[in-house]
């Protein structure tokens, strides 16, 4: 209930805008859908299926990691920063466990209204696709995942810059070199092997293999996982910090 009574703040806030939200957050990966899938991988095949019904779970991952990440990080990072408002969180009689919580759902929920908007669009262009529940908890624990490093990254921001900073740095490489718009065995074996230390890459593999009914990589899950537990307490130590 602590953890909710956080939310909610949050929750009131989309629920005013939530149609301009929406579309803003469908515009990347329509846009990504129409000129990879149908512009430049027109024609082209991938492990036997077509490359448009190969790239649209990673763009599904994608979209997830993005909107969790700024949905969660910008928002904190707006309130601690901007408003100030992160201060009367802290001085609140709720446990620092519940305000972390509460704090990165807000991108979880973004992050999956996004992604499933995106999927609805997609599964009209690809009905080929396997979507079940455990394609849904995929997509649960990579929001879960990033919603959690945008908390991190906003507890841990000095300034706006920071974030935008972290952003560049961090969610731009992932974004071309996660495995979302290709296949990692095209790549060399070094940099097969680096890629794997991005968290957006397991989430690619893991729901790829899922909707495309391919032998499924659990190893990329228990990754995703101990990605999200690392980012977990990780904000957990910056949330500490902060409120000494």
């Amino acid at each position: 209930m602590d953890a909710y009574s956080i939310l909610w703040a949050d929750l009131t806030a989309l629920k005013r805008r939530w149609p301009k939200f929406l579309i803003t957050t469908l515009v990347s990966p329509l846009l990504y859908m129409v000129a990879f899938g149908w512009g430049l991988g027109r024609g082209m095949s991938l492990n036997g299926t077509s490359y448009l019904e190969f790239v649209i779970p990673g763009i599904i991952a994608l979209t997830a990691m993005t909107t969790s990440f700024n949905g969660a990080g910008n928002r904190l990072n707006v309130d601690r920063l901007f408003y100030k408002s992160f201060d009367e969180c802290l001085m609140a009689p709720i446990g620092l466990t519940s305000l972390l919580v509460g704090k990165a759902l807000i991108g979880v929920v973004r992050g999956l209204i996004s992604s499933v908007a995106f999927l609805a669009v997609a599964l009209l262009i690809a009905p080929v696709m396997h979507i079940g529940p455990l394609f849904l908890a995929g997509l649960i624990l990579t929001c879960l995942t990033f919603s959690f490093l945008g908390v991190l990254a906003a507890l841990l921001a000095r300034s706006h810059e920071d974030m935008a900073t972290f952003g560049s740095l961090i969610l731009m490489p992932m974004t071309f070199l996660g495995g979302t718009f290709f296949s990692l065995s095209q790549v060399p074996v070094g940099l097969k092997y680096a890629l794997y230390i991005l968290p957006l890459t397991h989430a690619s593999l893991f729901l790829r293999a899922v909707a495309l009914d391919q032998p499924l990589p659990w190893t990329s899950f228990l990754a995703l996982t101990a990605f999200f537990v690392i980012f977990l307490l990780g904000g957990m130590m910056a949330l500490k910090r902060a409120s000494v």
